[in-house]
């Protein structure tokens, strides 16, 4: 029989004393998908509720994450500029230090000169007699009529210039002790004298090479082993005979 609209209005008077019904109707009419289409929504608006405390921790999280790593970047930048103070200071105590070696060395060798000037005699009387200090202006004159000016003030610049006669050697011959005098002999001291020594050879002179000082490099005592160099280390001398015998 066909259903009325009185019938209609029957049957919701019915739902609505009876709640109980209302289930069943449902099930009746729905599908299952539709059924538990509520509880799916439950759930995801559960989820939903879940990933936004989620997300809330994690922005939580990236927000502090960015404060530690502003206040790592400004320690960072501290200590870049405490590396720079660091590193300025040592340069400049380096430079310090270097002057002050250097200054030192200067001061032995200003001592070592003035020691081996005021006792000539005592240091080498062994090798040589008579034993005389020449001044290096009294050879300017000869030296300028063999030698270029630039040559002549070459050879001025050696610390120390001793004459006399060598004792152990046949017919005893006149020879110039031709010094580089400094408080630790490196490379370029003997690289030095054997240049001013080889001026004093073209200008005529029977010249030997010294090196003296306090303290010796490994570069310079290697040069010292394949040259005729006389080598005096706080008074102690060593290779006369090679370099006698050379000049």
């Amino acid at each position: 029989m066909a259903f009325v609209v009185q019938d209609y209005y029957d049957l919701t008077h019915l739902l609505h004393e009876h709640p109980e019904w209302r289930t069943e109707l449902r099930r009746l009419l729905l599908s299952d998908e539709l059924l538990t289409l509520p509880e799916i929504v439950r759930e995801l608006a559960a989820a939903q509720q879940r990933t936004e405390t989620r997300l809330e921790s994690l922005e939580a999280t990236v927000r502090d994450l960015a404060e530690a790593q502003k206040r790592t970047e400004t320690r960072i930048e501290k200590l870049v500029q405490a590396q720079e103070r660091t590193e300025y200071a040592i340069t400049k105590l380096t430079e310090e230090m270097k002057w002050a070696k250097d200054h030192l060395g200067d001061l032995l060798g200003w001592r070592l000169e003035a020691r081996y000037r005021e006792k000539a005699g005592v240091f080498f009387e062994h090798w040589l007699r008579p034993v005389a200090v020449v001044p290096l202006e009294a050879l300017r004159e000869t030296l300028e009529a063999k030698l270029s000016e630039e040559q002549v003030d070459e050879i001025m610049l050696l610390d120390l210039l001793i004459q006399g006669r060598a004792r152990r050697v046949p017919d005893t011959p006149e020879v110039w002790l031709a010094f580089e005098i400094s408080g630790v002999i490196d490379l370029g001291d003997v690289e030095r004298v054997e240049r001013r020594t080889a001026l004093l050879h073209r200008a005529g002179y029977r010249a030997v090479p010294v090196v003296a000082g306090q303290g010796l490099t490994p570069e310079a005592n290697r040069r010292l082993q394949e040259e005729p160099i006389i080598l005096m280390l706080d008074g102690r001398s060593q290779g006369w005979e090679r370099a006698l015998a050379a000049a």
